[in-house]
C-alpha cells in the first residue's frame, strides 16, 4: 500500500532532518555490549530502534507537539561494537566530542558502559554537572573487572562528579548490595527506590530532582536505563526484575527529561535487541526516544 501523506512516520522524520530553524536534536547510536556483566547483544539495539521508529508518528498527543518542528540530526552509530573497557570509554568520549552542537543529544545504546564517557564528553565541567539515573541498579561496582556496565556512576564520581550532584530514581528492592548502597550514602548520592518514587509519583519525583539539580549544576545528563522497568514488560533487559516501574511511568520521565532546560544529554541503555521477545523492549526504547524529543519540542 502507498504511504499516507497525512500520517508522517517518525523514521522518515529522523532521516529527513526536520525543521531547519527548530531546536536542534542530535541522535547517535552507541552499539557497545562487550563490557556487559551479563551476555548481551545490546550492540544490535541502535539499528533495531531506528527500524522500530517506522511504527510511530511524529505527533505527541499528550504534549500536543509535533516532532517535525524540531531540527534533528542522525549522527549514525559510533564504530565501537568491538570495543570494551578503557578502550571503549576513550573512543566513545572522543567521538562524542566531535558531534555538532545541539540543544539536546540522545544516545541510543548499547549497554550502560556508555554513560560515563557520554557525561564526560557532553557535560562542560563535571565538577559543576549533575547526573540523574533511572535505573534498577546503583552502577557503583568496583573495577575488579575493569570498567563495565556496572561501574559508570562510580567512575564518574571518581572522575570528579560530586556525589551530591547524583540522583538515582527507581532502585529495586533486591537488585543492589548493602555495600554499594553504603558507598552511595557516604558520597551524598540521593537514592529514591522504585516503591518510593511510585508513592510520590514518578514524573513528579523526577521533575523535582531535575529542578533541584538545576539549582546547583550548570548542566545535567540523564541516564534512562530501561531495566528500571518491571521485568514483565521488558524481555530484552537482562537486568530487569519484578517490582520495577511501569512503561508509561518511564515514558513520562523521558518527556520530563527532554523538556527540562538543564538537561543537555540523555542516554537509553541496557536493551538487548538480540534477546527481545516480540520486539517489545525495542518498541519501548523507540517510544522513549520520541518522548524525549517531544519534551524538547515543548521546551518554553
Amino acid at each position: 500500500m502507498s504511504e499516507d501523506p497525512q500520517w508522517p512516520r517518525a523514521s522518515d522524520w529522523l532521516a529527513a532532518g526536520g525543521a531547519p530553524d527548530g531546536r536542534h536534536l542530535v541522535v547517535v547510536g552507541v552499539p557497545c555490549a562487550r563490557s556487559s556483566i551479563s551476555l548481551s547483544r545490546a550492540d544490535l539495539t541502535p539499528a533495531a530502534v531506528r527500524a522500530a521508529l517506522r511504527r510511530y508518528s511524529t505527533f505527541d498527543a499528550d504534549l500536543d507537539v509535533d516532532l517535525e518542528a524540531l531540527r534533528v540530526t542522525d549522527a549514525g552509530d559510533l564504530p565501537v561494537a568491538d570495543l570494551a573497557g578503557e578502550v571503549l570509554i576513550d573512543a566513545v568520549e572522543r567521538d562524542l566530542r566531535a558531534l555538532p552542537r545541539a540543544d539536546l543529544v540522545v544516545l541510543v545504546g548499547g549497554d550502560n558502559a556508555l554513560t560515563r564517557p557520554a557525561a564526560r564528553a557532553l557535560l562542560p565541567d563535571l565538577s559543576r554537572a549533575g547526573l540523574l539515573t533511572l535505573d534498577a541498579h546503583h552502577d557503583v561496582r568496583g573495577f575488579h573487572d575493569g570498567p563495565t556496565n556496572g561501574t559508570p556512576v562510580r567512575g564518574l564520581v571518581e572522575d570528579g562528579l560530586p556525589g551530591g550532584h547524583v540522583v538515582q530514581v527507581g532502585l529495586g528492592s533486591l537488585t543492589n548490595s548493602r555495600a554499594y548502597r553504603r558507598w552511595c550514602d557516604d558520597r551524598g548520592v540521593t537514592v529514591v527506590t522504585a516503591a518510593q518514587a511510585r508513592r510520590q509519583g514518578v514524573a513528579t519525583t523526577v521533575r523535582a530532582a531535575l529542578d533541584e539539580l538545576a539549582g546547583r549544576c550548570d548542566a545535567v545528563h540523564v541516564d534512562l536505563d530501561v531495566d528500571v522497568v518491571d521485568a514483565a514488560f521488558v524481555p530484552g533487559c537482562p537486568g530487569a526484575r519484578p517490582g520495577g516501574l511501569m512503561p508509561w511511568e518511564l515514558l513520562d520521565v523521558a518527556a520530563e527529561a527532554g523538556r527540562h532546560p538543564a538537561v543537555v544529554s540523555v542516554d537509553l541503555t541496557e536493551v538487548d535487541a538480540g534477546g527481545d521477545e516480540g520486539g517489545r523492549t525495542v518498541d519501548l526504547t523507540a517510544a522513549l526516544l520520541l518522548r524525549v524529543a517531544a519534551g524538547l519540542a515543548s521546551r518554553s
